[in-house]
This record gives C-alpha cells, sequence and structure tokens, in this order.
C-alpha cells in the first residue's frame, strides 16, 4: 500500500506536495525501457528478469538522468524465459481443445534484478497499456488474467506484495519466496516443488556417498537465511559435519564490485584449502556468475595454474548463466557439479520456435535487440550504442551457435516451469467458463463472460487445476500451492570448448519414504578430471576400519576423530563405529577383532594327548597297585605282611588302586552320572586311604607304647581299634557327601567365559562350599596322619613305618596345598587335568612311600623278611 501511496503521490501537482524550498523537480516514473507485448482477449502478464543496469550514485539534490542503454548488461539465458511464455501463448491459440474462440495475449515488463522495479511493472500490468495510471483502466480490452514471475525471492515478493491487494493470481517460476512477518498471509502459486524435499534429497546425496565433512556457502538472502536455519541443522542431525560455512554478498551492484570480488576471493581460497571435497553452493538464479569469478580470483591458483577439484553439489534456483564478458571464462570448476533441477521433459517443438527466432521477424518486442546485441557480440546499424569496433548485426545469426554455458537452445528448468504455469492459467480459464456456461441459457458470447469476472475468482480453479502437459507430466498442486513434481539430479559436464551437457544421473521422488526420496545412478556420473574417475571421499579423518572404533577429539566436530583398537574380547565388524561389541557367548573375535569366530567345544577327552597321557598314568598306577596288593596277597604268611596289619594294609592299597581308576571319572564328556560320582566317589575313596594311614599310624605308635612294661595300651592295640578308626572317619567324609548331593549337586554345565576361544564342557560342582569342605577334610586326615607319624618317627627301626608314614603325608599336603592355587588359576579343562594330576601324584606318593620299601624286602631282600630281623633296632641288638 506504501507503494501505492508513493505512485498516487506522483501523480499529484507538483505544488500540493512539495516544499518551495527543495530544488528537484519530481514528475511521474518514467516508461520502461523493455516490454514484450502481444494482443489477446485475455493477459498474461510476466515480469521477467534479463538484466539489470549499472548504478549509480544518487544525492537525492537533482533528478537522477534516465538509465542508457550503454549501461545495460543482460543475462542473456534469461532471454528463453520470454521465449518459453511466447511459445506456451501460441500453442494454447492454435489448441482448439482449449479455450476456443479466446485468443491469450501477453504483457512482460522487466524486474531488472531489482525489487523498486519489480514495483514498477508490476503496476504497470495493472494499468492501460501504453499509460502508467494505477487503479484505473480504461477499457475492457487486454483483461490481466494472471501475472508469471518472479525468477528471484525477492522479486517474488515485490511482485506478490501488489498482486496479493488486487487478487491477481501469481504463479512464481523460480526460488520460493521466505514468507515472514514483513510479508504475511501472501498467496501464490509456486511452480517449483517445496524446497523441503530438496534438503532432503541433499541429505540423502550426502548419506549415499558417505560425504559427513562439507562446506557451505550460501547467498546472503532470505532464502539462503532460510537452508541455513533448516537445512543446516537437518544435515547437522544426520551426522553431517560442516568445514565451513560461508555467506557470499549478493548484490548486483557495481559500485562495491571489487569489495565483493575481495571478499569472494577469500572464501574461494577457504573453500581450495579445505579438506571438504564437497561444498553445497545454494544461491539464487544468478549465483552462477558469482561461482564463476572463483577460479580467477586466487592468485596462488592462478600463479601455479593447478586446479583443486570440489564436488559441488549445486540447488534448483541455480542455472548455469554468464553475463556477456563471461562468454569464454573456463567453466572447468564446475565440471562434475552435482545439481538438484527442476523435472523437466523435452518438448520437441521448443527447439525450432526458438531456432526461428530473428530481431527483424519479431515485432513489440524491445528486449530482443539488446539481447543480440550481447549474446552475439554485435551491434545493429541503428543502435544508439556507439561501439566502433563491434560487429554489424545481421538478424541471421544463429542461437543454437552460441556456447551453451551462454544460451540454450533446449528448455531449461525455469522455462519450462513458466511453460506449465501458462498452460495452468489456460486450464483454470478453460474451467471457469465452462462453469459459467453451466450456469448461462445461452453458450455463445464466453469472451465477453470471462472479460467480465472478476480475477480473484480464479484462484479455486486454478488450486484445482490437473493436467498432463504436452510431455505428458502430470500439473497439479497440493493444499500449500506447491507443485506436486520432483526433482532430477544432474552431472554437469563443461568441456574446455564450452560444450555443455546435462546428464540425469538420479531423481528426488516426493512420494517416497522420506528416507529413500533419493534414486541415483552412480555408473553415470562424471567425476571431475582431479578424481580420477574415483569416487571422491569428504571426510574430515579417515574411516576406523573394522577392528577400530572412534574416539572423539575435543573442541572439534564429531565428524574428526581418532581410531583406536577395539577391547580385548570385542569387535568391530564395520567402519566407523562409535563403539565396539561383544561377541556372543558361543563365538570369540579373531585376531584383527573385525570378526566372530565360533568357540570350538572342548572338554579334556581321551583322544587329545593331555587326555590320554593322564589315562596312561592312572591305568599304570592301577596296575602297580594291583601288582603290590598281589605280592602282599601271596606273601600273606611273611613277618613283613603280617606286621602291617593285613587287613589294614589290603584296605589301604584296594582304597589306593579305586582312586586310581575314579581318575578315569574325570576324563570323557561330561555326564550327570559322571558329575555327580567323580567327586563324591573321589573324597569317599581318598577319605578311606587317608584313615587307613591314619590307623596305622596310630597302630604304629599304640604298639610302641604297649612294649613298655605295666602299659595301659595294650587293650587298645588290635584290629578293632583300625578298623574304627577307618570306619568312623570315612562315614564323617560320606555323611558330607550326602548332604552335598541332597543340597546343590554337581552338574553338566556349558562354559562359554572363561576360556575366550573354546566352550567347555564341564560339571559344575554345585556348591563351592561343599566341594571345598570335603577337600578340607580330607586335608585334615591328612594333616592328622601327618603329626602322629611325625611325633612317631624315632621310634626304633622295627617301626620304621611311621617314617615312611610320614614323608607320604608330607607328599600329599605338599600336592594338595599347590592344587588349591593351581587349580584356582586354571580354566577349562585344564582344571579338570590339575585335579586328576592331584589325585594321581598324591595316590603315587603313599603308595610310593610306604609300600616300595616293603616290596623291596619281599622281593630283593627275602633273607630281612625274618621274624628275627624284625627284633632288632638298627646297629644294635634289642
Amino acid at each position: 500500500m506504501v507503494v501505492l501511496v508513493v505512485f498516487l503521490l506522483a501523480l499529484l501537482p507538483h505544488k500540493l506536495w512539495t516544499s518551495h524550498a527543495v530544488k528537484c523537480r519530481v514528475c511521474g516514473p518514467r516508461y520502461p525501457q523493455h516490454m514484450y507485448h502481444q494482443s489477446g482477449d485475455l493477459i498474461i502478464g510476466g515480469i521477467a528478469t534479463h538484466g539489470s543496469f549499472f548504478d549509480s550514485s544518487i544525492a537525492f539534490t537533482e533528478e537522477p538522468p534516465p538509465a542508457l542503454l550503454e549501461d545495460f548488461f543482460a543475462v542473456p539465458k534469461n532471454y528463453q524465459h520470454i521465449l518459453a511464455l511466447e511459445f506456451a501463448v501460441n500453442q494454447i491459440n492454435e489448441d482448439p481443445l482449449i479455450l476456443p474462440n479466446i485468443t491469450l495475449g501477453f504483457n512482460i515488463y522487466d524486474s531488472y534484478f531489482k525489487a523498486k522495479q519489480t514495483y514498477y511493472s508490476t503496476m504497470l500490468l495493472l494499468s492501460t497499456l501504453e499509460r502508467f495510471v494505477p487503479n484505473y483502466k480504461c477499457d475492457i480490452q487486454n483483461k490481466l488474467t494472471a501475472v508469471i514471475g518472479g525468477l528471484d525471492s525477492k522479486i517474488s515478493v515485490a511482485m506478490a506484495n501488489i498482486l496479493d491487494i488486487y487478487k491477481i493470481p501469481q504463479l512464481v517460476y523460480g526460488s520460493a519466496p521466505v514468507m515472514n512477518d514483513k510479508a504475511p498471509g501472501l498467496s501464490f502459486f509456486q511452480m517449483t516443488p517445496k524446497e523441503t524435499l530438496q534438503y532432503s534429497g541433499i541429505l540423502s546425496l550426502l548419506l549415499h556417498f558417505g560425504w559427513i565433512w562439507i562446506g557451505v556457502i550460501v547467498m546472503d538472502t532470505d532464502n539462503g537465511e532460510r537452508f541455513l536455519q533448516i537445512a543446516v541443522s537437518l544435515f547437522s542431525q544426520n551426522g553431517i559435519c560442516f568445514a565451513f560455512i560461508e555467506v557470499l554478498p549478493f548484490s548486483i551492484s557495481f559500485t562495491e564490485f571489487d569489495d565483493k570480488l575481495e571478499h569472494g576471493s577469500k572464501i574461494h581460497a577457504k573453500a581450495m584449502n579445505s579438506k571438504a571435497n564437497v561444498i553445497v553452493f545454494y544461491g539464487e538464479s544468478n549465483a552462477m556468475m558469482y561461482l564463476r569469478w572463483f577460479p580467477y580470483l586466487s592468485k596462488e591458483e592462478h600463479e601455479t595454474n593447478i586446479s583443486r577439484g570440489k564436488v559441488w553439489i549445486l540447488t534448483a534456483q541455480m542455472e548455469l548463466t554468464s553475463l556477456a564478458f563471461q562468454k569464454n571464462w573456463d567453466t572447468d570448476i564446475i565440471f562434475g557439479a552435482l545439481s538438484f533441477t527442476i523435472h523437466t521433459t523435452d518438448l520437441p517443438a521448443f527447439k525450432p520456435f526458438v531456432e526461428s527466432i530473428s530481431p527483424s521477424r519479431t515485432k513489440g518486442n524491445s528486449f530482443i535487440r539488446d539481447f543480440w546485441q550481447q549474446a552475439f557480440g554485435c551491434v545493429f546499424p541503428n543502435s544508439v550504442l556507439e561501439r566502433g569496433d563491434g560487429y554489424i548485426c545481421t538478424g541471421d545469426e544463429k542461437l543454437q551457435n552460441l556456447p551453451g554455458t551462454f544460451f540454450e537452445v533446449s528448455m531449461t528448468g525455469h522455462s519450462y516451469n513458466i511453460y506449465n504455469a501458462v498452460y495452468a492459467v489456460a486450464h483454470a480459464l478453460h474451467a471457469m467458463a465452462l462453469s459459467r456456461e453451466k450456469h448461462s441459457a445461452i453458450g455463445d458470447g464466453r469472451v465477453l463472460k470471462l472479460q467480465n469476472l472478476q480475477m480473484w475468482q480464479l484462484h479455486q480453479f486454478l488450486r484445482s487445476v490437473s493436467f498432463n502437459n504436452s510431455a505428458g507430466n502430470r500439473i497439479s498442486f497440493d493444499h500449500n500451492l506447491e507443485l506436486l513434481a520432483e526433482f532430477d539430479v544432474i552431472n554437469w559436464i563443461v568441456s574446455s570448448n564450452q560444450t555443455f551437457h546435462r546428464v540425469k544421473i538420479g531423481t528426488v521422488d516426493p512420494d517416497r519414504p522420506s528416507d529413500r526420496v533419493l534414486t541415483i545412478n552412480e555408473d553415470a556420473i562424471t567425476w571431475h578430471k582431479w578424481f580420477n574417475q574415483a569416487q571422491p571421499l569428504s571426510v574430515c579423518t579417515e574411516s576406523c576400519h573394522p577392528g577400530f572404533r572412534k574416539k572423539g577429539r575435543e573442541s572439534e566436530a564429531s565428524c574428526c576423530y581418532d581410531c583406536i583398537p577395539c577391547p580385548e574380547g570385542e569387535i568391530s565388524n564395520q567402519e566407523d563405529m562409535n563403539d565396539c561389541i561383544k561377541c556372543a557367548d558361543e563365538k570369540y573375535p579373531n585376531k584383527n577383532q573385525d570378526l566372530c569366530i565360533p568357540k570350538s567345544v572342548t572338554y579334556l577327552s581321551y583322544g587329545e594327548l593331555l587326555g590320554l597321557g593322564l589315562t596312561c598314568f592312572a591305568l599304570a598306577f592301577s596296575f602297580t597297585t594291583a601288582l603290590v596288593l598281589g605280592i602282599f596277597i601271596k606273601h600273606h604268611d611273611t613277618p613283613i605282611v603280617k606286621a602291617n596289619n593285613q587287613n589294614l594294609t589290603y584296605t589301604l592299597l584296594i582304597s589306593l588302586l579305586l582312586c586310581f581308576l575314579c581318575a578315569l571319572l574325570f576324563i570323557g564328556k561330561p555326564q550327570k552320572i559322571m558329575c555327580l560320582l567323580r567327586q563324591t566317589a573321589f573324597s569317599i575313596i581318598f577319605s578311606v586311604a587317608v584313615s587307613c594311614v591314619l590307623a596305622k599310624t596310630t597302630t604304629v605308635v599304640l604298639a610302641f607304647l604297649a612294649t613298655k612294661p605295666g602299659s595301659r595300651m595294650r587293650k587298645w592295640v588290635g584290629k578293632r581299634l583300625a578298623n574304627s578308626i577307618v570306619l568312623f572317619c570315612s562315614i564323617i567324609q560320606t555323611g558330607i557327601c550326602a548332604v552335598w548331593l541332597a543340597t546343590s549337586p554337581p552338574f553338566p554345565e556349558v562354559d562359554m567365559h572363561s576360556v575366550s576361544k573354546e566352550v567347555v564342557l564341564e560339571c559344575n560342582e554345585g556348591s563351592v562350599a561343599m566341594f571345598y569342605s570335603v577337600l578340607s577334610y580330607m586335608g585334615f586326615l591328612a594333616i592328622a596322619s601327618f603329626t602322629v607319624a611325625f611325633f612317631a618317627r624315632k621310634l626304633p627301626d622295627s617301626f620304621n613305618e611311621a617314617k615312611f608314614i610320614t614323608f607320604s603325608m608330607l607328599v600329599f599336603c605338599s600336592v594338595w596345598l599347590s592344587f588349591v592355587p593351581a587349580y584356582m588359576s586354571s580354566k577349562g579343562k585344564y582344571m579338570v587335568a590339575v585335579e586328576i594330576f592331584a589325585i594321581l601324584a598324591s595316590s603315587a606318593g603313599l603308595l610310593g612311600c610306604i609300600f616300595f620299601p616293603k616290596c623291596y624286602i619281599i622281593l630283593l631282600r627275602p633273607e630281612l623278611n625274618n621274624k628275627e630281623h624284625l627284633m632288632k633296632r638298627k646297629g644294635r641288638m634289642i
């Protein structure tokens, strides 16, 4: 509304609103220098962004001079937008199925990249043709129905501020404007897909290639600020880190051009020196002109002539555009770039239409002469431009001969949006006409009816428009008035001779789930030559290989880290794992700690060397014990056998034989019966053996004491005492074992943790306390036997068995005292082997120390096996 007031004030008499002290004369705005008009029953307005004028300083002390065409610079590729609108209108007028008996026309003005000029051009569309009279039209011809524009967000917002007042539909073919507090409630139809879809596509692309260390450059616009607020936050949440984020000043003004270039030089240096090989560049339509400056800004790169490759990810707003002086500039910087573009389909008729354009065959178009002169670097003979060294334009120059980076004859994305916008308006008008006809008794006069309609009524028909364009693509809007369409992902290939190719490598489909919006063909991508056609990496730190995990660095981004080996017992089977993982119980890590290997099942078996060796020893000792028993039985009537209490000796030998044999219960695959028997059988049998030793020692002591005159010990000497000792001591151990089996008996168990690489089949002792109780009881018996034998060691030589028992108990106690720490420190089957060794060693100690001296006398010194010898003392007579 403020703009409207300004324009109305311009029409008032000079004396009514200006002070006498003001020297300058204020007049109405000048008529635009660029416009294109084609008459018709209904008019579609267009705000193009074809070029701009060099800015001149304004002192506000005098009226600025009119802009000179010498100061005008065009963006040649943007002229195609004007051609696209003309092409679409012509096609509709030739189509009898759309708006029959109605002709469309158009009226196009230039925004000159400036909001001020955009306001003025938009007001011109609302005024009588060739007269600037706001809020007034003196004819019903050339009725404005809708306006298509603009290219950049600030142009679109400026248009919307005016058009929203008059409720004229606006179809934006460029970047989506940011609606903030300054422009609330503005509604327009967006001919590009929703912006958030592009953000998701960029994120999916980064994650697809593993590019987690990137640079970001945005233009200093509202859209750039929105990108930083939404997209950068979205990227961070998904593990993307930023080597740098730079804001590039956005201005078409050349008054501060040197400062802008200096700032751009610093940004370019930072980008080229960064470890990030991927840079996301978010900008408006003319951002490419800034990007193409970059190779010429770095002094170091210019001197060394080295071009470091980067993968530029460009947004859909950016076209490969050039100014006239950039026509032959090198474009190596964007070679291999990946660009999100508006989905387009080739229109075969458009290319011949563009190639047929000539200034001599175009009327009412004041754009084409300036475009033609700057595109071909020539001047028309009657041109106001004074270029003595310029070529003369013939009008027969071929647009298809222009470099693809400068102008294209194939339809670009923005032109495709304009084409669809024109058709959307036509279909909405057609639907409006049909709706009016249904409510009218007379079917003719359709033109008059449409001309008499208020254009705010067109909004509801545009909202519901849905049709297939001539390329077969569906055109419709969602509830936010955004086009329901997809983005294409394009790989840009630019050769040294300015040949330009777009290679479609993927799509971003809004109908797919958010985590799978992107489909891409990696094989179709051509990377920058710097990468030697290998997929570029863009990471702060080389990936941690399997077997290692990431460790973050203080005060640095999460993408920058160190790689440390996994702890023992854990693995990492993927790259860049944050934490190592433990293998399942039945598996263990391999040497590189990147794979879990199934553990081997193991137990002390007869088939392995250790088990076989212990079995042989057990059988050998058993055979030896049986042999000793046989010797004693055979020589049972000899004095040395009789003197040693035959029954007690036989009981001891049989228990030792069973001790050797019970060691076999510990070998083989653990079964329930084996687990129940082996510890209890061993403890009871061993208790019998040690009880026999205790009984023998006690008998020896009592026998010596009984030989003293008047001793009362004679009544205790005899078989009853020895048998009682053996029976009593064995019953106590049997009772302990019974309680053990009744409360917490041993059972088979699979041990997956004791040995890292093996699953051990073993017998769980059930109650550890009961296990150590039976061992403690055997130790008590052994200590008692050792103590008694120790005090009887100096008895006369005829009773020297006490010395042998003392030594045997010393061996026994030493073995079992060593057993406890050895057993506790062993794992798996070696625990069983340690116990078997203790059983065999202690049993062999008893056998050897007690019985081998007697066998020596019986077998090798029979002359000593007589009663006289037994009655003697060593070295003297008894």
